[in-house]
């Protein structure tokens, strides 16, 4: 078995969770990739990223994400550390949309509303494991089979999540979906909380944030998009040319949860490109974001509180940032917002690359 194979196992018998038979039951397991000094490690629950370490300029090894030491404590955790969410990412206001003239009423865990697919949305599932290699191109792969009904959206989908070390400290993450037999809404997001100063290093405010996005869209008191297309120039959201992430935020109360509508050098809003550059000044640790997507949320963990992490350290508010790329939230209810309805025979592809530097 490879060093660099599996590393933990953790059966459901240990917890109650689901309402399955013990013969259906699936080991939950840690992996990990690795090549050189760059390691990820993901488990198959939620299809969860658990751990990045790297070093910084000075070569220090650091842990760049937050999360917990054992698995366990992932099972009812609501801050959804490193997780896939899906089947739609983000919010659904009223918990409501139509498709065809059909209306659905999904599962609503966020007030009236469906936030990240619901209260057991693919970061509360076990995933399958496949194509764990190592090697040059270091890579995983998680496979789900989400069934028609589940939390109220319609259809079978199958959807794969692909981890891969591509080059010296670079990651990418490819997500497919693929409805079998209805159309359904799918937004997938990876919602890892970096800190490139390491997970225990406290807030992120002096951290220098770039986001390729020239407008945002606005939201209503419970975080579901107006409808309206606002420009960030002049304004506390505008991150075109580098500035701390800190710099603005008392204006921004309690902090930063918005969606960006990124930018395009080319016609194809849809071509992979730069969307953002994350760099801490004190590790020299840099993260540029490539992606596909339309939409990136920006997230400055302001829900965060008193949540026990990785060695003890308790992490709080600004503690990590989120950069979510995605479709647009709420897409489904606004006509304005680019589609997120895909149908048989059509395929879900969302891809995300980061660059590491220091």
């Amino acid at each position: 078995m490879a060093k660099t194979f599996f590393l933990l196992v953790l059966y459901l018998s240990t917890f109650a969770l689901f309402d399955v038979s013990a013969a259906t039951r699936k080991p939950i397991k840690l992996y990990e990739i690795k090549k050189g000094d760059f390691s990820v490690k993901i488990t198959n629950w939620g299809a969860t990223v658990v751990s990045v370490v790297l070093p910084d300029s000075k070569g220090k090894l650091a842990d760049v994400v937050l999360g917990f030491d054992s698995l366990s404590p992932y099972y009812n955790d609501t801050t959804y550390f490193g997780a896939i969410v899906g089947r739609v990412a983000n919010r659904i206001g009223g918990g409501k949309f139509s498709i065809d003239g059909k209306a659905y009423q999904i599962f609503q865990n966020e007030g009236e509303n469906t936030l990240h697919g619901g209260h057991r949305g693919f970061s509360k599932v076990i995933w399958t494991a496949s194509n764990h290699k190592g090697g040059d191109i270091p890579s995983i792969t998680f496979t789900y089979n989400s069934f028609d009904g589940e939390q109220g959206f319609p259809g079978d989908v199958d959807v794969s999540v692909t981890y891969t070390i591509t080059g010296n400290y670079e990651l990418s993450i490819s997500m497919l979906a693929k409805p079998l037999n209805k159309p359904t809404p799918i937004n997938l997001a990876s919602h890892s909380y970096w800190n490139l100063a390491g997970h225990d290093s406290g807030d992120i405010l002096s951290n220098t944030i770039q986001i390729f996005g020239s407008q945002t869209t606005p939201v209503d008191e419970s975080l579901i998009p107006t409808g309206e297309i606002v420009p960030v120039k002049g304004t506390a959201y505008d991150f075109l040319e580098p500035n701390t992430i800190g710099s603005r935020i008392n204006q921004i109360k309690p902090g930063y949860d918005v969606n960006y509508l990124l930018d395009s050098s080319t016609t194809d809003t849809l071509a992979v490109r730069k969307v953002s550059v994350l760099k801490d000044n004190k590790s020299g640790r840099q993260m540029e974001l490539w992606t596909n997507m339309p939409g990136l949320q920006f997230y400055t963990s302001n829900k965060l509180k008193d949540v026990s992490g990785k060695g003890g350290f308790v992490y709080g508010e600004y503690d990590g940032v989120c950069l979510e790329t995605q479709g647009y939230p709420d897409s489904v209810n606004h006509p304005n917002f680019p589609a997120q309805i895909v149908r048989p025979g059509q395929v879900y592809s969302h891809y995300m690359h980061y660059k590491f530097s220091f």
